[in-house]
């Protein structure tokens, strides 16, 4: 019998990121999911305050030098991986000197959001589907994690539905507090709608007064995961409203029992 896949996606992960809830998280679960008859990949972006030397990455040649577009402006495309610190686990980094290169994440260094927040978003959840398409690596589950990677359940859905490495795979959607898409602009409407997606096609994710890319990515996932206890009234209340097979709030060793619990069930 071969090995279920889990496809981690996430905007951070400790320890190549600072400390935060999703860091903490992601780099809790994917070891404890990995092993037994479930392999495991995590996909995050290569941000330019991660240390390659001290971390050990190196380029993925035959994976690099794809061109990803965004706003019709084509971006190379880098792939570096590494092994995770005391477990059997690889991490792909996505790269652009464009986008990542800055030694911050999403703030500069007074603390403001970066103005092409949306732009670096669209770029690595399109460029993250043509990764493991590279890969011919069909991942049973796709859990994506975090608000950078609300595109991704509408993209697979809308975009790479046929497509044969992604055409059975079950997306995860984990909610994270998000505090960057009300600084996003009209414009990000246009720049999401890769391939020619119709203007409904991105409307659950909101409209030119309010970005909600949870609840967006909440109508195209086919399970969802309450991973923060700070999310908005309204996301919470599209949480518990939603039919969608679904895991409340965890913290610490329980999360990670209920998460493989759930993530068995769905591969049931």
């Amino acid at each position: 019998m071969s090995k279920k896949r889990i496809l981690f996606i996430t905007q951070e992960m400790n320890p190549y990121t600072v400390v935060s809830e999703i860091s903490e998280k992601v780099r809790a679960l994917a070891p404890h999911v990995q092993g037994g008859e479930i392999e495991i990949r995590v996909l995050m972006p290569k941000y330019g305050l991660i240390n390659e030397r001290r971390h050990r990455l190196h380029e993925v040649v035959r994976l690099s030098g794809m061109n990803i577009i965004v706003d019709d402006d084509d971006y190379p495309l880098i792939i570096k991986v590494a092994s995770l610190p005391g477990a059997r686990l690889q991490v792909y980094f996505l790269d652009n000197e464009e986008f990542f290169k800055r030694k911050f994440v999403f703030d500069d260094k007074e603390e403001k959001p970066f103005e092409d927040n949306q732009d670096r978003m669209v770029f690595f959840c399109k460029g993250v589907i043509e990764t493991v398409k590279k890969f011919g690596w069909p991942p049973d589950i796709v859990h994506c994690n975090g608000w950078f990677t609300s595109l991704v359940p509408l993209y697979l859905k809308k975009v790479y539905t046929h497509d044969p490495v992604f055409e059975n795979s079950k997306i995860v959607y984990s909610m994270f507090k998000d505090d960057y898409s009300q600084h996003f602009t009209e414009r990000f409407f246009e720049i999401a709608r890769i391939n020619e997606l119709e203007p409904e096609d991105i409307a659950p994710y909101g409209d030119a007064k309010k970005v909600l890319l949870n609840q967006g990515a909440l109508a195209y996932a086919d399970a969802v995961i309450m991973d923060s206890e700070e999310l908005t009234e309204d996301e919470t209340k599209a949480f518990e409203a939603s039919d969608l097979p679904k895991l409340g709030f965890f913290a610490d060793e329980e999360y990670k029992k209920e998460s493989l619990t759930f993530f068995n069930e769905l591969l049931a």
